[in-house]
């Protein structure tokens, strides 16, 4: 099974369109920072959000764990914070995934792009959902779904962007058929 480490953005978004799980099924486990987890579950709790319980749960159950980010790697992620210009958490995320070796789950492209310069594979929400199509955990519908609930409110996906995304999940279910995989993988 992959390793995953995750940032706060794609936790966030599947959660709020109640697919969380996903990241269950194609990584077993997903590991995040402590400051991730305050991000996202702490502070969502504390303001009321729903997706926050969701990954709750997911803590709760296990296969989210929160990872202490090591000594010397915590000097190190202040100092990538600053000369990249990101957040120590995306930072972290980021060095801890390195540490790892293990694959990255972030949003935000300037993290994505540097998460390719230190060799990691990166996924965002689009490509956690594109493959789920593809492995048949999901259909179509729950991508148009996704295109409407996230693109649309909260996501900001341009409509050419959410077209192409559209269009690659069309094309997905479309090769599964013909190979006849169905529903399940």
């Amino acid at each position: 099974m992959r390793k995953a480490v995750s940032d706060a953005g794609p936790l966030v978004h599947l959660a709020q369109i109640n697919k969380l799980h996903l990241l269950s099924q194609l990584f077993g486990q997903v590991v995040i920072t402590l400051s991730v987890k305050r991000e996202v579950y702490d502070e969502g709790v504390r303001l009321g959000y729903a997706d926050a319980q969701l990954v709750g749960k997911a803590l709760h159950e296990g296969w989210i764990r929160v990872r202490a980010l090591p000594k010397v790697l915590a000097s190190a992620s202040k100092r990538l914070a600053k000369g990249e210009n990101i957040s120590n958490p995306d930072a972290e995320t980021l060095l801890l995934a390195r540490e790892m070796k293990a694959e990255i789950l972030v949003d935000e492209t300037a993290l994505s792009d540097l998460a390719r310069m230190f060799g990691l594979k990166a996924w965002d929400t689009w490509t956690v959902m594109l493959e789920s199509l593809r492995l048949g955990y999901i259909e179509v519908s729950d991508i148009e779904a996704a295109i409407k609930e996230l693109g649309e409110k909260r996501h900001k996906l341009k409509n050419e962007q959410a077209g192409q995304i559209l269009e690659a999940a069309k094309l997905i279910a479309q090769k599964r058929k013909q190979k006849g995989t169905g529903s399940t993988p």
